[in-house]
């Protein structure tokens, strides 16, 4: 690790408790963790905060992965005094303190966030294996073929940059995650529309897809400008998910009767807001890796092949009654 040439501790300590009434939570900007950081980037770092000095850390404190994913002096600085400052609130029996707006999180291979990472990969393998097993079972002449396709590469974007995000934190990569994030969410809303109105006319379907494809260009612009509102954005996710819900349960309710595995979607929806409630149970990490949201990831890994068999069901469903109201007419169509 980096030569931290902090002044002595109980000055450090002394800085630390002044500034702890007022920001017992926010640990980036105790005075201890500021001067911390100050002196060890005047003491290792270059002038610009990237480079370590040679003579001072020699790399023994990096790692391959760590130079592989952009850790500068500055970051390195950074991180060893946030566990400066944790360890500092511990001894002294005060909440552990939140950093930049995050958890501390123990470094592991060069990730901010291994958890988190690692549980992203397995949402993509799993969307992967999924969506490998439709395209064997599910012929490409069935209705809705295209769109699960549609929303499985979706998903597939989106856990790319998930676990991106968690990598490493920089302001672009937090863009794509959350907007990606937000695309799976609002392709779950297109896919419960465009299932409804499968039978109707190619020209309003493509008018809803334009729609929406609009919408979402629209709000990926108004993420990348200004400051990032993250309240807003939650409240938009949350909006279009009950809505997306909202539709399935309707459809649910009407087919009850004539397609039996709707369990699969309604199992689907109830278990995943069962698992964004992991979201709402905000503690500091398990072991300084576990923490709520990455528990959340690894909830959504094992509800994912719900979607995907009641996708393959009712494309398979869906097909034999087109072929029989290709053969017989006046066959009675279903929803």
């Amino acid at each position: 690790m980096l030569r931290f040439n902090c002044q002595t501790s109980a000055i450090c300590l002394l800085l630390l408790s002044g500034a702890l009434p007022a920001l017992a939570s926010n640990g980036d900007r105790t005075q201890f963790f500021h001067n911390c950081r100050q002196n060890c980037e005047r003491t290792n770092c270059s002038a610009d905060g990237l480079e370590i000095q040679e003579q001072a850390i020699n790399f023994y404190g990096q790692t391959i992965f760590d130079r592989i994913f952009g850790w500068s002096c500055a970051d390195e600085c950074s991180y060893g005094c946030m566990w400066r400052t944790v360890f500092a609130f511990l001894e002294r029996g005060w909440p552990i303190p939140q950093f930049y707006g995050k958890w501390p999180f123990l470094r592991l291979f060069g990730m901010q966030e291994p958890a988190s990472v690692i549980f992203s990969v397995l949402n993509f393998v799993m969307h992967l294996r999924l969506l490998r097993k439709f395209r064997r079972e599910v012929r490409s002449d069935s209705p809705c073929y295209k769109l699960a396709h549609i929303f499985g590469l979706t998903c597939l974007n989106g856990w790319v940059w998930s676990a991106i995000f968690h990598t490493r934190d920089f302001p672009l990569t937090e863009l794509l995650d959350y907007a990606f994030a937000y695309s799976i969410i609002l392709c779950s809303l297109y896919c419960m529309v465009m299932r409804m109105l499968h039978r109707y006319s190619l020209f309003l379907r493509g008018v809803i897809t334009l729609a929406v494809v609009s919408y979402y260009i629209n709000y990926f612009a108004y993420l990348s400008v200004g400051k990032f509102n993250y309240s807003f954005n939650m409240k938009v996710n949350i909006a279009t998910g009950v809505l997306a819900a909202v539709g399935w349960f309707v459809w649910c309710h009407r087919v009850r009767y004539r397609r039996p595995y709707y369990k699969r979607i309604l199992r689907f929806y109830v278990l995943f807001a069962l698992a964004m409630s992991l979201e709402l149970l905000d503690f500091p990490p398990i072991l300084w890796i576990l923490d709520a949201h990455s528990l959340w990831h690894l909830a959504t890994v094992p509800l994912v092949s719900l979607y995907y068999d009641f996708m393959i069901e009712d494309c398979q469903t869906l097909r034999k009654e087109k072929a029989m109201t290709e053969a017989y007419p006046y066959f009675d169509k279903d929803i």
